[in-house]
């Protein structure tokens, strides 16, 4: 479907939803008052283009009258001027939304290939998105992690709770790998090493509802760094779902309760992630994705200390921001890039 079409079919719908409250449909009033309010700034932002094209025509029409020429001409350019932003603004509406967007999201960091350097980087990274939560205001809060005892982790997942979490935090997803020189390395050679970043939403009980013939709980005693017994009750809980096999533990607190409710949290959101992949499957298929596939084996960014750069593979963005975006002052600059680099690819498509 061609722009035009767009607009003309976004007007119908605004218009034929006014007519539907006005008669009265208790039944679905409330869904149709909610999508009417939705609609509401897409139509308005229609509108405006609209005008400003109907506006334009005729001030060049107004320009052949001589006394009028140069007034005309005037607010001609300065339409002509407007209309590409406005295009932009409309067609930035009617992209699809993704229903995940305004979600929380459960963050998962995990170190990969390169021992303990790859455990303190995950540690590391686990703090710039705690850091980069603070900064917007949002809530991070740590549901289990898995320390190494010397800084070091080889696993942490955190709740983020806030507005639009998921949204601008969902290309996270992939292997961050670092280069830099160990503490630990004499000859001052570079070491590389990588840790994966899973960003899921939050899934609600609408979402995704469990059943209790579909679990199994297994409880055991919580485990420290090196292996440790950290608790000598049975408080760490593992969640397995029958149906689909997936499984999460979860052992950060001393009571078993609150562990479980966490467990089942993060299990509710991989099998909401897991449908939601399965639903893009089509579509992927159909679209070879530079940004977002989400792809938790693909590597997205490399962290190079020596140089001081940061690169995302995706966008071939590079930023000589290393502390700033480690600190999470400037990881909005590569969040952003990322955003829209999405929005003009499937803007792209929508003109297909």
């Amino acid at each position: 479907m061609n722009l035009e079409a767009q607009l003309d079919k976004v007007l119908y719908r605004y218009d034929e939803l006014h007519a539907m409250l006005a008669a009265g449909d208790g039944a679905s009033f409330a869904k149709l008052s909610k999508e009417l309010s939705d609609l509401e700034p897409v139509a308005n932002a229609v509108r405006a283009l609209k005008k400003a094209r109907a506006d334009m025509i005729e001030a060049e029409q107004m320009m052949a009258d001589p006394d009028m020429k140069e007034l005309a001409a005037e607010e001609y350019y300065a339409l002509k001027e407007s209309l590409p932003g406005l295009e932009r603004e409309v067609q930035l509406m009617l992209l699809p939304k993704d229903e995940a967007d305004e979600k929380n999201a459960i963050l998962e960091v995990r170190a990969g290939t390169g021992g303990e350097e790859a455990a303190l980087f995950a540690a590391e990274l686990f703090r710039m998105y705690e850091r980069y939560a603070s900064g917007r205001g949002w809530r991070f809060e740590v549901m289990d992690s898995n320390d190494t005892g010397i800084g070091g982790m080889k696993e942490a997942t955190a709740t983020i709770t806030g507005r639009g979490v998921f949204a601008r935090l969902k290309f996270e997803s992939g292997v961050h790998r670092v280069q830099r020189v160990p503490a630990t390395e004499s000859g001052g050679r570079i070491h590389t090493s990588a840790a994966t970043v899973a960003v899921l939403p939050e899934a609600e009980d609408v979402d995704i509802q469990l059943d209790e013939k579909d679990l199994r709980f297994d409880v055991y005693r919580s485990q420290g760094s090196g292996g440790q017994s950290v608790n000598t009750t049975d408080s760490a809980v593992r969640v397995t779902h029958i149906p689909t096999g997936l499984a999460v533990a979860c052992q950060q607190e001393k009571s078993q309760h609150k562990n479980k409710a966490t467990a089942l949290k993060l299990l509710r959101s991989r099998l909401y992630e897991m449908e939601r992949e399965a639903k893009d499957a089509e579509r992927a298929a159909n679209r070879k994705s530079q940004v977002g596939s989400g792809d938790r084996s693909e590597r997205i960014r490399t962290y190079n200390f020596p140089q001081g750069r940061v690169t995302d593979h995706r966008i071939n963005l590079t930023l000589y921001k290393i502390d700033e975006v480690m600190n999470g002052t400037a990881l909005d600059e590569v969040v952003e890039a990322l955003i829209a680099a999405d929005q003009a690819e499937r803007m792209a498509e929508m003109g297909d």
